[in-house]
């Protein structure tokens, strides 16, 4: 591949996020497609919308870019959470790190690469982009130095900005758990695996579990229940409810019309969500419903933040399979569905899920092998010897070789995250949050396998099997063909990142369902809990591969990083418009991606420096290959330390700032408030008056308390 086809590519790119952004200008102006590109706001104000806000919907097309640039970090903490911080300083080091590199590599590498070699040079438009590579450089040149100290510099810039990083994000963290309102879910501890007993049900073995060991602590509990009838019942009358009330007039007329089962025509009524209105329609006991079948599940609440960090982190039994605690996750983030599963069976579920991870990664060897095949010409000659004509003509061998395979590459990945996210759905994880971390992980490890590995170590499913016999033809086959595959790899930057960024504004996906709901449905408002969600586990594995391949490809092919830095300005844009006006912040992690981008980062700088290694002893320089072994050393001790002084704080919480944080409430006499939240932070059954969760006595069977559907 040569620049002119590198310059086309880009073209392409251009031309493509060019009109995908004039389309969003245009549609982003449509009051009907409010809920796709103001979803954010919209759940902000109730469904209600003031005069400015219709007002601003008519602003210039750019003016997006304005707010997204002008927005501090404290509004996009009070906005989107600690995990939207993240996510921008994410994108921010990137920057910072490859602004860094980009200098140092342009400036002194890229020179070195171009002259290495004693040949004659044509114009640079026609140049192969291999010229601009470190495989340029022949063997035994006094100049490997050059690549040595741009190596160290991107190095030592990268761990020193990741610890400054580092230690204000954790502060940041800090500070927000600290100054935002009581927490239910610092009080309050989930309890699995609790033993059966013949004499007891599970909730009065908590009760008693607790009040023996933790009495002075202990305020009260709240059991799970099979929710499978109860939530069927609460999401048909939710459905059936927002149908009518979407309906008009005259539609509503027709209703009578139709024949009812359960009555005379119109015997169907709305009724209101006011709490009087359900203790006025009493007639079957919850427990009928609720109590069906106690889980061995429980959410224990305590009196203090501390006690409940003690209780999550003691062993409770000498069997440690039982009476397993952990500080629960907050009442928004609660994965209801995931807390049925026994204990027991988590390790066999973590096991089961890593196996069929690496079969999905073996299946996906095969478009990966033919994207691979595309890269290389003269094989597909070989093998079809009726595309040698075709392949002549100077347009169709740069598409073919140049932008082709990663499209194709991209549409087989758009499985992966919906793939992963069931994957971690069903590894048993009790969160949200925790799901998405989960996928984020798998994700992330995928995209590096199919993108990176198997693309750099063969071409062929056959040549991928040998590859991975031997650990020194890996590293051999990585040193020699990672240079040769940066054509690949800058190709994959310009359509996977910024047209991508561009598909991202337009939220396809989105307008395809609002039309959908809207057109079809015949549903004109828009739901409260209908908006969406930011995809921490898409986009936080996409920033980090394209971080890892910008470290990977820094020293030995320095060309694709201006494509990276304009593809992270353009990520801190966008994202943050998205924080801003799309997606909507139910639950956080509480800033927990972090060291997952930092443990990517040290893995990308070791992984480039292992490379770096292995090129410097083929093109047998020995003063580079011997300061590169050190460099290798010191970033493991650098990531060690961060895991010993930062890491602990990101998975357990300090008991000096919770117990300070109980003297503040006491002494302000907040604790009594706090108490009555928590009565009814987790509420298992939504549509169940708030009556019954304050009440306390949902962790005893419902009790007396009771609910009647309303029939005529």
């Amino acid at each position: 591949m040569d620049v002119s086809a590198l310059l086309t590519s880009a073209g392409i790119n251009i031309s493509v996020t060019s009109l995908l952004l004039s389309v969003y200008s245009i549609l982003r102006k449509r009051p009907s497609n409010l809920s796709v590109y103001f979803g954010k706001r919209l759940a902000s104000v109730g469904n209600r919308l003031d005069d400015s806000f219709s007002l601003e919907r008519f602003a210039s097309s750019s003016s997006w870019i304005v707010k997204a640039w002008e927005t501090s970090e404290d509004e996009i903490l009070a906005i989107g959470g600690m995990d939207a911080v993240i996510i921008i300083r994410i994108i921010v080091f990137s920057i910072r790190i490859f602004s860094i590199a980009a200098i140092i590599c342009i400036l002194l590498v890229l020179p070195v690469n171009y002259y290495g070699n004693d040949i004659i040079h044509m114009e640079i438009s026609s140049e192969s982009l291999e010229v601009f590579t470190i495989a340029n450089v022949e063997e035994g040149s006094k100049w490997f130095w050059v690549h040595c100290l741009a190596l160290h510099v991107i190095s030592w810039s990268a761990c020193v900005l990741l610890y400054f990083e580092y230690k204000s994000i954790t502060r940041t963290r800090l500070a927000h758990i600290t100054g935002s309102p009581p927490d239910p879910s610092h009080f309050t501890v989930l309890v699995r695996a609790v033993p059966w007993s013949s004499e007891h049900s599970y909730s009065d073995s908590v009760k008693q579990f607790f009040m023996n060991y933790y009495s002075s602590s202990y305020l009260s509990h709240q059991i799970v229940y099979r929710a499978s009838t109860v939530r069927k019942l609460m999401n048909d009358a939710e459905n059936m409810c927002q149908l009518v009330k979407n309906f008009s007039t005259e539609e509503k007329s027709k209703l009578s019309l139709l024949p009812c089962l359960c009555g005379k025509p119109n015997s169907f009524e709305v009724l209101s969500d006011e709490s009087d209105s359900v203790r006025e329609n009493i007639g079957f006991d919850i427990s009928d419903l609720a109590s069906e079948k106690e889980y061995a599940v429980a959410f224990v609440y305590f009196k203090t933040r501390y006690a409940a960090i003690v209780a999550a982190e003691v062993l409770h039994s000498e069997n440690p399979m039982l009476w397993v605690t952990e500080l629960a996750p907050e009442p928004n983030d609660v994965l209801w569905s995931n807390l049925c599963i026994p204990y027991r069976q988590l390790w066999f579920r973590k096991i089961a899920i890593l196996l069929a991870a690496i079969a999905f990664m073996i299946v996906f060897l095969a478009p990966v092998a033919f994207v691979q095949g595309l890269t290389r010409l003269h094989q597909l000659s070989h093998a079809f010897p009726f595309l040698k004509g075709m392949f002549k003509q100077k347009y169709i061998k740069q598409l073919v070789t140049g932008y082709l395979p990663s499209v194709i590459l991209i549409l087989f990945q758009y499985a992966v995250p919906p793939t992963m996210m069931l994957f971690s759905t069903v590894e048993g994880s009790v969160s949200h949050s925790g799901r998405k971390r989960s996928a984020c992980i798998k994700v992330l490890s995928f995209t590096i396998w199919n993108v990176f590995f198997v693309n750099v170590l063969s071409g062929s499913i056959m040549g991928q099997l040998n590859a991975i016999s031997s650990v020194k033809i890996i590293l051999n086959q990585l040193a020699a063909a990672v240079p040769i595959q940066a054509s690949f790899f800058m190709t994959y930057v310009l359509t996977s990142g910024w047209a991508s960024l561009a598909v991202e504004m337009v939220q396809p996906l989105g307008l395809v369902y609002n039309t959908m709901k809207k057109c079809v449905c015949r549903i004109k408002e828009d739901q409260p809990n209908g908006f969406l969600s930011f995809p921490y586990h898409t986009e936080v594995s996409k920033l980090l591969m394209f971080g890892f391949l910008g470290f990977i490809c820094s020293v030995m092919a320095p060309l694709i990083l201006p494509l990276l830095l304009i593809y992270f300005v353009l990520a801190y844009l966008v994202y943050k418009n998205q924080i801003i006006n799309v997606y909507t912040t139910d639950y956080e992690s509480g800033g927990k991606f972090w060291p997952i981008a930092h443990n990517s980062t040290i893995v990308s700088l070791v992984l480039t420096q292992i490379i770096a290694l292995g090129v410097f002893g083929i093109k047998r320089s020995t003063v580079a290959f011997g300061f590169t072994i050190p460099l290798i050393f010191g970033t493991l001790l650098f990531n060690e330390y961060c895991r010993q002084r930062f890491f602990p704080t990101f998975t357990k919480m300090s008991a000096q700032v919770l117990t300070e944080m109980d003297r503040q409430d006491e002494q302000g006499g907040r604790m009594e408030e706090i108490y009555q939240q928590l009565r009814s932070a987790y509420c298992q059954f939504r549509l169940i008056s708030q009556d019954l969760c304050k009440s306390g006595r949902m962790d005893h069977q419902g009790d007396q308390n009771s609910i009647r559907i309303h029939s005529q």
